[in-house]
């Protein structure tokens, strides 16, 4: 399946979460789960469905799949190189996966406050206008490694404004930033509940 290209507000909606999808307008109160908090469709605004099980674990795989943007081939290519991280430095599975997500270039560029959103992000990475390390890299699923910096390749890109606090773990230097450290479960969102995405592929 191609990448989603319709209104992002959808999906939020469909979640039931605020995804951080449409850059400013996302921390507004103009952001579509506040004007719309009901799922899309003709009978969206009747009450929601109660989930199976089943349903329970599918609808957060799909929140945090569309919270990065990636599809789901991708996604579940991060499930399994985590698992064999996991198994091969006897880890906990789960935060391996979420490290996998987090590292990705194209979010650090949006957690350093690089790009309004996520896609735009990926969008600047793909177009040559990040650094990393002081050369030129276009893959936005990089993964990064600890004291690795990234930097755009011109001021004019950067976003004038800082739209949410940069996580503790990633040091802002201009238009720069460095993964002072890797991060630990209490750096990542809380509202992800990777135990259920890993059980949900572990069927």
């Amino acid at each position: 399946m191609g990448r989603y290209i319709g209104p992002k507000g959808k999906l939020s909606r469909r979640e039931g979460v605020n995804l951080f999808l449409k850059g400013s307008r996302s921390f507004s109160d103009k952001n579509a789960l506040n004007r719309k908090p009901f799922v899309p469709g003709q009978h969206g605004n009747k009450r929601r469905q109660r989930l199976s099980d089943y349903g329970i674990h599918l609808r957060e795989k799909q929140k945090v799949k569309r919270t990065y943007g990636l599809r789901e081939r991708q996604f579940k290519n991060l499930y399994t190189k985590a698992t064999k991280r996991s198994k091969a430095r006897n880890s906990d599975r789960g935060l391996e996966f979420l490290r996998l997500l987090e590292l990705r270039l194209d979010n650090i560029v949006y957690y350093a406050g690089l790009a309004p959103s996520r896609a735009s992000a990926r969008q600047a990475v793909v177009h040559g206008h990040v650094l990393v390390n002081g050369k030129k890299l276009n893959i936005p699923s990089y993964e990064l490694k600890e004291g690795d910096s990234i930097e755009l390749k011109m001021a004019k890109l950067a976003p004038v404004e800082k739209l949410f606090p940069v996580p503790e773990w990633i040091e802002v230097s201009g238009i720069g930033a460095k993964v002072a450290k890797l991060p630990i479960r209490d750096d990542i969102d809380e509202g992800i509940k990777e135990n259920l995405i890993i059980e949900f592929y572990s069927r």
